[in-house]
């Protein structure tokens, strides 16, 4: 998988232009794809993980993810980029004349690192708000948020409670079987359309 340093040289606009690409032609409107060069090119067709997020006047329209490196990354964001606009469950698909006001977010996942602990308050302990993508597990139940959700969620205790209630589980669950991984991201953000 792509070490750090390397992601670090990718030029953020370019994955930004990737996603956007990918949208609009899955949109019927012909937008050539951005040609990645040099070392971007190494970068991007190693494998890697990626969420694109969508919104409108700084609200959730869209958010599609990978938690694990299982394609090239190039693909991966652009995979992610079409799902996000046509198939988050939680809206209604991306139009074209929406995709003018819609700003996109791309967030390259670091390699997951598990979270050993003795305990709940121990896990708490131990985050980084701001800093951490946490991925929750109990059995079939899974959630996962990205480190930017610490701006709506900054307190330890109020994060974890909205993860388990995004897996599906009451916000007070656990038990000793639940496994923490965290992750960090590199984000890469568009500037709000002027209107």
């Amino acid at each position: 998988m792509r070490t750090e340093p390397a992601l670090a040289s990718l030029p953020g606009q370019l994955l930004l232009q990737i996603a956007r690409a990918a949208i609009a032609n899955e949109l019927g409107q012909a937008v050539a794809q951005p040609e990645p060069a040099g070392q971007a090119t190494d970068v991007l067709q190693a494998p890697g993980a990626s969420f694109v997020t969508l919104n409108q006047q700084g609200q959730l329209r869209g958010c599609i993810g990978s938690l694990q490196a299982h394609r090239p990354l190039m693909a991966d964001i652009q995979a992610n980029a079409i799902a996000a606009a046509l198939h988050d469950p939680r809206f209604a698909p991306l139009t074209r004349m929406e995709l003018e006001i819609t700003t996109v977010d791309v967030s390259v996942l670091s390699e997951m690192q598990p979270l050993p602990f003795a305990s709940e308050s121990d896990a708490l302990a131990q985050l980084r708000p701001g800093v951490d993508g946490l991925v929750f597990e109990f059995g079939r139940y899974r959630s996962t948020f990205l480190p930017q959700v610490w701006k709506q969620l900054p307190d330890t205790r109020q994060f974890m409670a909205h993860l388990k209630h995004k897996a599906g589980l009451a916000p007070d669950f656990w038990a000793a079987e639940v496994r923490l991984q965290r992750y960090t991201v590199s984000k890469f953000k568009e500037s709000e359309p002027t209107s």
